[in-house]
């Protein structure tokens, strides 16, 4: 017998109940609705019947007879024939209705008192002398009428306390009928239950064997067997159990040393690691950390169940919680953008900067199964970085003197303050003008560079229509674009808020974002100027026709001094750095889309004026 078999069959019992209450119900409640049946049958159609006579017979007394004394013959005539029809027809019906003792006498009174009472009333009728009319009707008829009206509330009462009695005997009897349910259904249900318990115990001891072994392999004892017997699905579950333990013990004989082997392996390599490393599970719980990250930031994998993090630096836990969500979330590995995001650590000696990196940690399935954090020491590249900038910066100042003291120089020849020039000359100081001037705009470029890194540069913020930003960005490249035959176009939705910006660096982000995209966009091409709302802030976007930017160089674009391999560009490479480090200092985002082959969008995001938001 299967498992569902048996399931049902620990059910019957109960079922079996159940249906025996609703049997004996069902009998209970006919055999009251019988008693009521013939309350209705044997008693109510005759006081029905009694009373209909005793209403005909008070007509023909009250009004037809006194019609007649009256002197009203015809219409007396009438009123009596109708009403004399009406009790006889009820009076045969309860002639056929007799039920009850002593009733068929009281019938064949009513019979003869009803006789009786016709034979005077048609006497009454030949009377035409209204005195002894009168005088008839007191002395004759109307102890006729007392005596049809007696006989007829005698079987009236005889009915009435009839239905009393018997509508007594069946509250009696429901009331032991519902007393004897009461207690049959109490019975056949403890009954049931009972028998349905004690089937269920016996098919679920199996189960707990079951439950208790299964408990024991999770623990590590595989030498446990469930001893169920029996073919149905709980015998052949036991079975399948005890395989696995055996699989599981055979498979820790075998392997149990190469996984604690393998355990030391990654252990120790994580260990030789001098950076700070955490393993974090799918659930965001540290798994396991090294001895760099226990000592540099206060972390360590508590075995009994606390906060690891509970020491650590609150800067620390958010860099380490922002990470691992980034990882867990699906998105990927974690790279850092910059320096900027690296962690300042005081150590004993001295300031370290610890830059996050992480990685997923993927299960056999394909899914996500944890995450590892590795805070690189970048303290040193980050102070390389810094003399470089330094360098770069006191360097381009150095320049500036003798720049505008070349760049004079050339002018005065080219003037020919000195002297009259030739045409090769001339060609020549014009070619070395434009060198001057490409040198002089890459020497502002580094210092603004170095300006805005340094914090040196206040951002005056002030509310700016975007339309206005955009048309002065298109304007000042209108005549450089006509040069080039590339068509330059603007489009502003209507109705955006100010935004809250520094008009004059935001002009130079839109003028690097436009010039670097005539300078890649083909004769012939176009460029758009775009401007929207973005939830909170406004979009400005400047896209291109040109030959796009490789999916592999997008994040690499807003770095400093970089060049795309392959690509002319004409630049140092840093406008888009500054770009870059102007629009996060209003708090905005950055970034570029592109597909090959089907030019690029530059686009950016800067905060909304709060007195227009309010508009």
């Amino acid at each position: 017998m299967n498992l569902r078999a048996k399931l049902l069959l620990a059910q019957a019992p109960l079922a079996v109940a159940l249906v025996a209450v609703g049997i004996f119900a069902t009998a209970t409640m006919s055999r009251l609705g019988q008693n009521a049946d013939a309350i209705l049958k044997d008693n109510y159609r005759s006081v029905l019947a009694i009373q209909r006579m005793q209403e005909a017979t008070e007509r023909m007394q009250d009004g037809a007879a006194l019609l007649l004394i009256g002197g009203a013959d015809e219409s007396a005539v009438v009123r009596a024939a109708k009403q004399r029809h009406l009790f006889e027809s009820e009076l045969r019906v309860q002639e056929n209705n007799i039920t009850e003792p002593g009733e068929l006498e009281g019938t064949r009174r009513l019979r003869h008192a009803w006789t009786a009472y016709q034979e005077a009333f048609d006497r009454l009728q030949q009377l035409h002398d209204p005195p002894a009319a009168r005088a008839f009707f007191f002395a004759t008829l109307d102890p006729a009428f007392t005596a049809v009206k007696q006989a007829a509330e005698t079987i009236l009462s005889m009915n009435q306390d009839a239905m009393v009695q018997k509508s007594e005997r069946a509250r009696r009897e429901a009331d032991r009928m519902n007393t004897v349910m009461l207690l049959g259904s109490l019975i056949a249900l403890l009954a049931g239950g009972l028998a349905s318990a004690t089937m269920t115990t016996r098919l679920v001891e199996p189960l707990a064997l079951l439950t208790r072994t299964v408990n024991r392999i999770g623990e590590g004892d595989f030498e446990t067997r469930a001893n169920v017997t029996g073919s149905d699905e709980l015998a052949q579950l036991a079975g399948n159990i005890n395989s696995m333990a055996a699989r599981l013990s055979q498979y820790r004989r075998s392997s149990l040393g190469e996984l604690l082997l393998a355990q030391q392996a990654s252990q120790a390599a994580i260990e030789s690691l001098p950076d700070p490393v955490v393993v974090f599970d799918v659930n965001g719980a540290i798994l396991n950390v090294n001895h760099a990250a226990e000592t540099l930031l206060a972390i360590g994998v508590d075995p009994t169940g606390g906060d690891p993090l509970a020491a650590a630096d609150s800067e620390v836990r958010a860099v380490l919680e922002r990470v691992r969500g980034h990882v867990l979330a699906g998105k990927g590995s974690y790279v850092p953008r910059g320096f900027d995001e690296a962690l300042c650590i005081k150590a004993p000696e001295g300031e370290r900067y610890l830059l996050p990196r992480a990685t997923p940690v993927y299960a056999e399935q394909g899914g996500v199964a944890g995450a590892t954090v590795v805070l690189q020491d970048v303290t040193r590249l980050r102070r390389v970085d810094e003399l470089r900038n330094d360098l770069v910066a006191t360097v381009a100042h150095e320049f500036r003197t003798p720049l505008t003291s070349l760049r004079m120089a050339i002018h005065l020849c080219i003037e020919q303050t000195a002297g009259p020039l030739t045409e090769k000359q001339a060609d020549l100081l014009y070619a070395a003008r434009e060198d001057c001037e490409r040198l002089q705009s890459m020497v502002d470029e580094l210092l603004d560079l170095a300006r805005i890194q340094g914090g040196r540069v206040e951002l005056q913020q002030r509310p700016t229509p975007p339309d206005a930003l955009v048309a002065a960005a298109v304007d000042a490249y209108r005549g450089a674009a006509d040069e080039m035959s590339v068509t330059v176009e603007m489009r502003v939705l209507p109705g955006l808020n100010d935004v809250s910006v520094d008009r004059e660096r935001i002009q130079l982000v839109l003028s690097n974002l436009l010039s670097n995209a005539l300078r890649h966009t083909p004769t012939g091409g176009r460029v758009e100027v775009r401007a929207r709302a973005d939830d909170g802030r406004v979009r400005f976007e400047v896209a291109d026709t040109g030959p796009g930017i490789p999916k592999e160089f997008q994040q690499s674009v807003f770095e400093k001094f970089f060049r795309i391999p392959g690509v002319a560009s004409g630049g140092a490479g840093i406008g888009l750095s500054i770009s870059k480090e102007i629009v996060e200092a209003h708090g905005g985002e950055i970034g570029v889309e592109s597909e090959p082959g089907h030019g690029c969008t530059f686009w950016f995001t800067v905060p909304v004026a709060a007195m227009s938001s309010d508009h």
